[in-house]
């Protein structure tokens, strides 16, 4: 199986660290960001990495280089401007090929393993969903007790940005910038997406304060 991570977003949300490096670089821990990813990804046995890039590309492209520091092989999908989560999975289908891959948003942490979900079977997605956070207490989408997800009812969770998915769920889309998510209310709708109620740590890093919590939080761990 491949797997690809989201990289090519322009951290907004992020200034003023991300003026001048990418988030996918910011440090936690000791490593960039997108580094804990890819020794997550390579102790899976996930050996084939795509990476879209756009925003400071070539100082992501520079600091991974071909990835085999790390235990895998990157193929980068460039993207002149972030075609948002849809676009740029459709962009790099040439380099996922046909079967289902790992999706990873690059600016998640997360302890799960790829290999803790189903394969996916006549499904087009299978979610990680997480426990709504402080910032998102809403959540996203409705988990019922058969594993199937739904885009409207209660309780709900959180989508963590992780995910197994069929090439086909965007592949006759048309190029550009799309979001993935209204995709995925429509497999929804048709019974063809699965999810899995992760309980374990989750951080969506998408401030600098949480940033700052998730570096605390790793650096206190034994060993």
């Amino acid at each position: 199986m491949k797997a690809m991570i989201l990289a090519a977003g322009l951290g907004t949300r992020m200034r003023p660290l991300t003026d001048h490096c990418p988030k996918p670089l910011l440090p936690v821990a000791g490593k960039p960001l997108i580094v804990h990813h890819l020794e997550r990804l390579a102790a899976a046995g996930i050996r084939e990495v795509v990476i879209n890039v756009s925003y400071r590309a070539e100082q992501i492209i520079e600091a991974l280089g071909d990835g085999r520091e790390f235990g895998v092989t990157i193929a980068w999908s460039r993207e002149e401007a972030p075609l948002e989560t849809g676009g740029g999975i459709r962009r790099a289908l040439p380099l996922l090929g046909d079967a289902p891959f790992w999706l990873v948003n690059g600016d998640v942490w997360c302890d799960i393993a790829p290999d803790t979900l189903a394969p996916l079977g006549q499904d087009l997605a299978r979610l990680v969903l997480v426990d709504n956070p402080d910032h998102h207490p809403d959540g996203d989408f409705r988990l019922d007790a058969a594993g199937r997800v739904h885009p409207t009812g209660e309780p709900r969770l959180t989508y963590a940005g992780l995910a197994l998915l069929d090439p086909a769920l965007v592949a006759d889309h048309g190029d550009g910038a799309f979001a993935l998510a209204p995709l995925l209310r429509a497999a929804m709708d048709a019974g063809r997406v699965a999810g899995h109620h992760h309980r374990g740590a989750w951080v969506d890093v998408g401030t600098p304060a949480r940033l700052e919590a998730l570096d605390r939080a790793l650096r206190a761990r034994p060993g």
